[in-house]
This record gives structure tokens, C-alpha cells and sequence, in this order.
């Protein structure tokens, strides 16, 4: 009876197996009726070419979000990996490139479809008639698809990447009241860092599709709710036309226009490949930003405007558009549909768009008719095309607590050594810090294989004329020397170049001053390097790896570059009557007068220690009265404590100086001012005005200054300072009327000092014996806070601030400093740690101004650079 029943109903005795399994889904999902709501959906007037734009968007972002996935699976939302990582996917995951370009070339693609969409949509009237909601979630669905391409754009984290998003967020900057607060909201801080990444990788990956998701169900809910509008003489309302389902023709043509745009994605992604360029330089000051084409209207646009006009150009001029955009279904209320019977609404629409287009376009044209941009852009579009090309270079992590260990056998001792050629002749500043290349100078990675050795040391020895004009110096060094620095050339763009400098020793570092330091480069006095006679010693292999385990122990910072001494004696009378194995166990286990000193043990295998010995039985003893300011000042200071002193115990107090006879010293007594001292300090002040308020290259002196500001006038400044002292990056001082009162009576006491003096150019002394001055015209200086011989973190410290390349701008160690960025000793050493932690993560406007470029690094990493700045030594003041 039941097999009977069966073929009465139409069904074959042994059933297709697929189909039974599809009755069975349909029975506990709905599947079939699911499918036929979905595909029998009545279009009035049939199926149309003109309806494929929205499944076609559809399409796109579901193709985003597969694509966007698989490179999420790879990508590392921080300001030291984001960029490795990206380069990763494009030069070695297997069809990475191919991805990376389709989720590229995509969010264009999604942005063109969605024009031709809302064009669509509004010349064939289709927002009328009870679609108003419709219309609306749909310009929302516009405006989140230009978020996520706002968003996206800054995650490879390359030089394109980096500047457009600035540019992109001080726009939002200028909107009045909550500018600023919108703009640190979207950075994390004051800067673009690791915090802007991560914050605008949520926005992209989480929130945005979230959001996107919930209004394209809202959308189509809407849709069907409202029923499709049909041709553009169809009614609104009560549709005529008769209707014909969404199945098949039209499902036909949707698939169709989906086979076109993977046909173009595909192609466009094969043959040109999105590009990579090199990874994010703040300090670049050469860069022109240019944003996607998309933006690029908005950007042409605001060149119109300047100063307070730009509100006009960022908030009221898109603002009125933007509410006109979503209010159109309520302006235009008529039930008429056909476009040339809507002049008003379709010419302000062409009027707009058209004023779109020539924005775009003359954004281009001027770029290319401006001869310094166009060849500006050019060097861009190369150093993208050359990084693009470049062997995949991984990223190295930030040095161990140990440090890395020193380099071991010859290929990796020469490219050591040529490697600290490179950074010392500057080669670094221009070519970048791995040789790959930047908008001054381009790319060395290939360059043995693009010019014989022979040819190479010829140029390197006399640059071309075009070299020249670049600013490219003669490299003047020795054989020896030019061996290594071609062996590291050589290794540029491979593993082989990711070791640590072994700083040559025949390139000086210069002073604060600009001239050659008299305590120089190890050798100069320790037979490292040219010689009195000037003729140059080669280390030996274990004598090198002793000099660069000196240099990344930090036992410069006490007995000085060359073992001269500095806040600890010299090196060579120390040891000169000490046998080798003696002198291995002393290192290992000072003695108790050493500990008392601040002597830390050196940790390290026979053999390191074995080659520590080695070089410095290489060093010389200083020349008498040829030893440096410092040197005097630490042998009659006492031994230091291992903790750095606190800010308001590194100075003692500033009395008024009085005039001295000649060779007499003058001193500060009395301890009036030291509440206002230890306030100068902890505010920042001494980080721009130097320890002292003698003044620096990046704030002027204030002695004086409250003879110059009398009564309430310098309170007054310093609460609320003028345009020009803030555009100078002067904060306003927010303290309390007592503590202010303390600050101004310690700038007096400066006045009073300078007045005693009798000289405005006499250097403020600190209470710490000091020795006398050399002549009448010489006052013997002496550090406002004393560094302390550096611990483990401070070590640690170091090696981070040389693995981040900071020596690059503030000079080797950091000390004195170059002409891109100040010494750190003796203004950013003095400060608190919370106050030098603050400026690191979020930069100053003078420092914004000098290019800093975004400091970060993990909470760990922080700890041991404050810690290394903070145990830098007073340098030595000189006339």
C-alpha cells in the first residue's frame, strides 16, 4: 500500500539519493520556499541591464570579506611588523600578490559600482514612492564603503599608506570643537603609531563590516518590502507594467555582470600587481602624500582654502551636500520619474558629479604641469616599483635582554665591520637603514651585481657629476675599509646584512659644536685607528669583536670612547701591569672598590672576554692635559649610587654668581630656588631650554627673562604664551600659584646671576665640586644631574635605541647629538621617566615639527630606553 501511495504521488519507487537528501533539509529548513521567495520576486516591466548594479556590489563585497580574511590570516596590526607582514604576503605566500591585489583593485571596483548604483537609482526615479527609508539606508551603505576604504588604506603601513592618512586625519582636525578630540580618538594620541593601526584595523575588519552587514539585511528587507520600481514610466506606487520574476533572466544577467568584474579584478591583479612601497618615515619631509582616487576631489578641493576658510571647505560645504544626499526622497516628492522632465534634481546631480570629476582630474594635471612635483612623484612611483622588487627582508626583533651575540667568522665580521661604515659615513640618512632606498637617495640592494667591484670602488671614491648634484660625498677610506663596506653591500636584501655594526674607527664623531671631538672614536689615543702619525692600524679579528662588545657593554659611558676616561679613570694605566687571566676575572668579579664605583660585573664566555682583553690592551693612555671636562669632573666626584636620582635631587640649587678672579670657579649657593629648580626640570622646561636655561638650538636662553617680563607679565606668559612661542612648541605651564611662584623666583634667581656675573654668556655651574677654569675667559661647567653607570635594563636599553636606528638623528649613544636632532644627555636625561615616557608616546610640537618619527615599541622596550636615556652622562661644556 505504500509503495502504491508513493507512485500515486509522483515519486519514483528508488529515488535519486541527492534528491532525498534535499527533501529532508526542506522539511527541517524551508529550503524550497526559502528559494522560491528569493527567485520569484515580481520585477514590473521584466528584467533590465540597468538592475545588475546591486547584485553586483553585493557580489564585490562578499568577495572583499573572502579575500580580506585570507590576508588577515597573515597581517600584524602594529607599527614594526604591519609593513613585514604585508611585504610577506606580496613576495612569498604563494599567489599573494594575486590576493593582495584583488582585495585592492576591489575596494576600487566596489566604489565605481556603487556610483553607477546611486546613479542608476536616481535617474530612473527609483526612490520615490514610500522608498524613502530604502534610500537612506542605502546612502548610509555609502558612506560605510567609504570608511572602510579610508580605513584600509593606511594598513600596509607604507610611505603612501602613512601620509594620506595624515593628511586624511588633520582634515578631520579642522571640524570646530571636537576636531581635536575626533583626531586623537582616531590616532590614539597626537601621532600616527602602532595605536592608529590597530584602532583602524578594528574599524576595518570588525566594526565597519558589522555595520555593513546590518544595513545591507536592513536594505533588502526594505527592498522587497517597497517591491522593485521598474522603468522609469512605470508608476511608483501602483505598478501597471506586468511583472516577470527575478528567475531566471535576471539571475542571468546578475551573473553575468559578476563574470565581468572577476574577469577585470583577475586580469587588472595579474598583470599589474598592486605595489608596496618602502615602510612608513615620518621624518621624511620630501614625501607628497596623494590619496586614492577616490578622495583625491576632496584633496584637490581644499587647496582653495586657507586659515579659518577651511571649516567652510571641510564641514559646511560637505555637510550640506551629505544632508541634501540623504534627504533627496523628501525633497524631491513628485511621483514623476523620468530625468528630463526633473531638470533641477538631475542638473545639480550632473553639476556635482561633474564637479567631481574635474576636481580629480585637475589634481593631476597639476601635479604633472608642476616640474618639481611630477619628478618628486616619479622618485616615489620608483622607490614603490624598486621596493616591490627587492628580495623579501624579514623582520628582526628588538634585541634580548643579553643583546645579540658578536658576530662570528669572517664573511659575518666584515659585513659587521661594513656595516658600521655605512653608519657611520651617514650612508644610512639618505639610503635608508637597510640600504633599501628612500626619497633622497635610491636603493643599494644589487648593486655589486649592477657594477664591478672595481667600477663601484671607483665611484664610491669619486662620485658622477649626477651623484654630486644628489648631494653623494666622496667615500675617503681605506682599502681595508672599502673591502667591508662592499662585503656589506653585497649583503643588502639578504639575512647575511642582519647583523650587528661593528662601527669602523677611522670616522670621528663630532661634537654638540661641530668639530672634531677630542676624545674620539676608540683608537685615536688606543691604536684602533689612524694613529698620531695618522697611519692606520687594523684590529685584529678578536681585538674587533672585543671593540664591539665595548661599545654594546656601554664602557664608553663611563671610561670613554677611546678608554680615555670620562666619569670613570682611563682604561690603559689601569691595566697595564695586570696579567690577562687577571684582568678576565676582575671583569667577571669587580672588586668591591669597583662595585662602589658603579662597576657592574661583565658577563660573557671566555672567549668574548678573551677578545674584550684584547682591544683593550689595544688602547692608549690619554696625553696629559689633553684629557676632557668630563674626565676632570668625575675624578673629584664621588662614586654613584646604581639608581638614577630622582629630578628633584639631581640639582643642588642655583644661588646668584658673583664675579670671580681669574682660574676661580663660580659656584651656586643657598637653596631658595631649589623648589622652582626641581619644577623647571620635572615641567620639561630643560629638555628646550637646556639644563641650565642657558638655552639650546631649539629654545633661547632665559636669563633675563624676568627682568625682561617684570611683575605678573612672566606668570602671565608662561600660563598662556603668544602664537609665536607656541608655534615654537611651547606648552602652556599648568601649575598651581605656588608652585608658579617657585618657577618665576628660580628664573629671577638666573637674572641675578647673570648680573653678578657681569656676563650674560657665563654658564650656570651646579653645587658639585667642579675643577677651576682654564683662563679668564673660560668657566669651568658642570653637569646640573650626573648619569649613572648603566644597569642591565639601561644596557638592554641601548641596544634598543641603536636597533630603532635613533643614533641615525641624535648621533652615536645619543649624547651630543647632530644637526637633525639634539643631544639627549643633559635635557631628555634629566627629565622624570612618566614625563619622558609621555613625550616618547605622544610627541611634542617641536618634536612633531623636527620629523620625529612615531615611537613605537612595547611597554618593555619603553622601560629600557627611558632607562638608557636616563643614565646618559652630563656631556662636558665647553667655550
Amino acid at each position: 500500500m505504500e509503495e502504491k501511495e508513493k507512485v500515486a504521488a509522483g515519486t519514483p519507487k528508488n529515488g535519486n539519493r541527492l534528491t532525498r537528501v534535499v527533501r529532508w533539509l526542506d522539511k527541517r529548513t524551508g529550503l524550497h520556499s526559502l528559494m522560491k521567495e528569493s527567485l520569484d520576486e515580481p520585477i514590473p516591466g521584466g528584467a533590465r541591464l540597468a538592475y545588475v548594479f546591486g547584485s553586483g556590489l553585493l557580489f564585490i563585497f562578499i568577495s572583499q570579506i573572502i579575500t580580506g580574511i585570507c590576508l588577515a590570516l597573515y597581517y600584524v596590526p602594529s607599527a614594526e611588523t604591519a609593513h613585514t607582514s604585508v611585504a610577506y604576503i606580496t613576495k612569498q605566500v604563494a599567489a599573494g600578490a594575486f590576493l593582495r591585489s584583488l582585495h585592492y583593485y576591489g575596494s576600487s571596483a566596489m566604489i565605481i559600482v556603487l556610483a553607477l548604483h546611486f546613479l542608476q537609482t536616481f535617474l530612473y526615479g527609483s526612490f520615490k514612492g514610500r522608498r524613502e527609508l530604502l534610500w537612506i539606508s542605502g546612502a548610509v551603505l555609502s558612506f560605510l564603503v567609504l570608511g572602510m576604504g579610508f580605513t584600509g588604506y593606511l594598513l600596509p603601513w607604507d610611505q603612501k599608506a602613512y601620509f594620506a592618512t595624515a593628511v586624511g586625519t588633520n582634515m578631520v582636525g579642522e571640524i570646530p570643537l571636537i576636531g581635536n578630540w575626533l583626531t586623537r580618538l582616531m590616532r590614539g594620541g597626537d601621532t600616527i603609531g602602532t595605536l592608529t593601526l590597530s584602532r583602524f584595523y578594528v574599524a576595518h575588519v570588525f566594526l565597519i563590516p558589522a555595520a555593513i552587514f546590518i544595513f545591507i539585511g536592513a536594505h533588502i528587507v526594505l527592498f522587497r518590502r517597497a517591491g522593485p520600481a521598474g522603468p522609469v514610466d512605470e508608476d511608483p506606487l501602483e505598478p501597471k507594467l506586468a511583472p516577470e520574476g527575478f528567475y531566471p533572466r535576471q539571475v542571468v544577467m546578475d551573473m553575468a555582470f559578476a563574470l565581468i568584474i572577476i574577469a577585470g579584478l583577475g586580469i587588472l591583479s595579474y598583470f599589474h600587481p598592486a605595489g608596496l612601497g618602502p615602510i612608513a618615515n615620518s621624518a621624511d619631509t620630501h614625501f607628497l602624500p596623494r590619496p586614492e582616487w577616490y578622495y583625491l576631489p576632496m584633496f584637490e578641493w581644499l587647496k582653495f582654502w586657507e586659515g579659518p576658510k577651511v571649516v567652510f571647505a571641510i564641514v559646511i560645504v560637505p555637510g550640506l551636500l551629505a544632508m541634501l544626499f540623504f534627504l533627496l526622497p523628501f525633497l524631491d516628492r513628485s511621483l514623476e520619474r523620468r530625468p528630463w522632465r526633473r531638470p533641477i534634481p538631475v542638473l545639480a546631480a550632473a553639476f556635482v558629479s561633474l564637479g567631481m570629476v574635474y576636481l580629480g582630474a585637475r589634481s593631476h594635471i597639476d601635479d604633472l604641469h608642476d616640474p618639481a612635483v611630477a619628478e618628486q612623484l616619479a622618485v616615489q612611483d620608483q622607490q614603490e616599483t624598486a621596493y616591490s622588487a627587492a628580495p623579501f627582508h624579514p623582520y628582526i626583533e628588538s634585541p634580548g635582554e643579553t643583546g645579540r651575540a658578536a658576530p662570528t667568522g669572517d664573511v659575518n665580521l666584515l659585513v659587521a665591520q661594513g656595516k658600521g661604515i655605512f653608519e657611520a659615513h651617514g650612508c644610512s640618512g639618505c639610503h635608508g637603514e637597510t640600504g633599501l632606498g628612500t626619497t633622497t637617495a635610491p636603493g643599494l640592494v644589487d648593486v655589486k651585481t649592477k657594477f664591478p667591484e672595481a667600477q663601484l670602488t671607483a665611484l664610491l671614491h669619486d662620485p658622477t657629476p649626477k651623484m654630486r648634484a644628489g648631494r653623494m660625498p666622496a667615500v675617503d677610506i681605506s682599502a681595508s675599509e672599502m673591502s667591508a663596506l662592499l662585503a656589506y653591500l653585497g649583503a643588502l636584501g639578504t639575512n647575511a646584512a642582519n647583523v650587528t655594526a661593528a662601527h669602523s674607527v677611522s670616522s670621528p664623531p663630532f661634537s654638540a659644536g661641530g668639530q672634531e671631538a677630542e676624545s674620539s672614536t676608540m683608537g685615536r689615543r688606543g691604536g684602533t685607528g689612524p694613529t698620531e702619525d695618522g697611519a692606520s692600524a687594523k684590529l685584529s679579528a678578536s681585538a674587533a669583536a672585543g671593540q664591539h662588545m665595548y661599545q654594546e657593554r656601554g664602557c664608553f659611558s663611563c671610561h670613554g670612547e677611546a678608554g680615555v676616561g670620562a666619569r670613570a679613570p682611563a682604561v690603559a694605566p689601569l691595566i697595564a701591569t695586570v696579567a690577562d687571566a687577571q684582568l678576565m676575572h676582575v671583569l667577571q668579579s669587580p672588586s668591591v672598590q669597583m662595585k662602589a664605583g658603579g662597576m657592574p660585573g661583565v658577563a660573557g664566555t671566555p672567549e668574548q672576554l678573551g677578545s674584550l682583553v684584547a682591544y683593550l690592551r689595544t688602547l692608549r693612555a690619554p696625553q696629559l692635559g689633553k684629557q676632557s671636562t668630563a674626565q676632570g669632573i668625575a675624578t673629584q666626584t664621588a662614586p654613584l649610587p646604581e639608581t638614577p636620582p630622582a629630578p628633584n635631587v639631581s640639582v643642588a640649587v642655583n644661588a646668584p654668581l658673583s664675579t670671580t678672579p681669574t682660574g676661580a670657579t663660580p659656584a651656586l649657593a643657598g637653596t631658595k630656588t631649589s623648589a622652582g629648580q626641581t619644577l623647571f626640570v620635572s615641567q620639561g622646561c630643560a629638555a628646550c631650554h637646556g639644563a641650565t636655561a642657558q638655552g639650546t638650538h631649539f629654545a633661547p636662553s632665559l636669563i633675563s627673562i624676568a627682568t625682561k617680563f617684570p611683575g605678573d607679565t612672566l606668570p602671565t606668559l608662561l600660563h598662556h604664551p603668544t602664537s609665536k612661542m607656541r608655534d615654537g612648541g611651547m606648552p602652556p605651564v599648568r601649575v598651581n600659584d605656588a608652585q608658579m611662584r617657585q618657577l618665576v623666583a628660580y628664573l629671577s634667581s638666573l637674572d641675578q646671576a647673570a648680573t653678578g656675573a657681569g656676563s650674560s654668556d657665563l654658564r650656570v655651574a651646579a653645587a658639585q665640586p667642579v675643577p677651576a677654569a682654564t683662563s679668564a675667559n673660560q668657566v669651568a661647567p658642570a653637569p646640573a644631574a650626573v648619569a649613572v653607570p648603566m644597569s642591565p635594563l639601561a644596557l638592554r636599553g641601548q641596544e634598543v635605541f641603536q636597533h630603532y636606528s635613533c643614533e641615525t638623528c641624535h648621533g652615536v649613544g645619543g649624547l651630543h647629538g647632530t644637526a637633525a636632532a639634539p643631544g639627549l644627555a643633559g635635557t631628555a636625561s634629566i627629565l622624570p621617566a612618566s614625563a619622558l615616557e609621555n613625550l616618547l608616546r605622544h610627541h611634542s610640537i617641536q618634536m612633531q615639527k623636527g620629523n620625529m618619527p612615531p615611537t613605537n615599541m612595547n611597554a618593555r622596550d619603553m622601560k629600557s630606553i627611558i632607562a638608557y636615556i636616563r643614565s646618559m652622562p652630563m656631556p662636558a661644556n665647553e667655550n
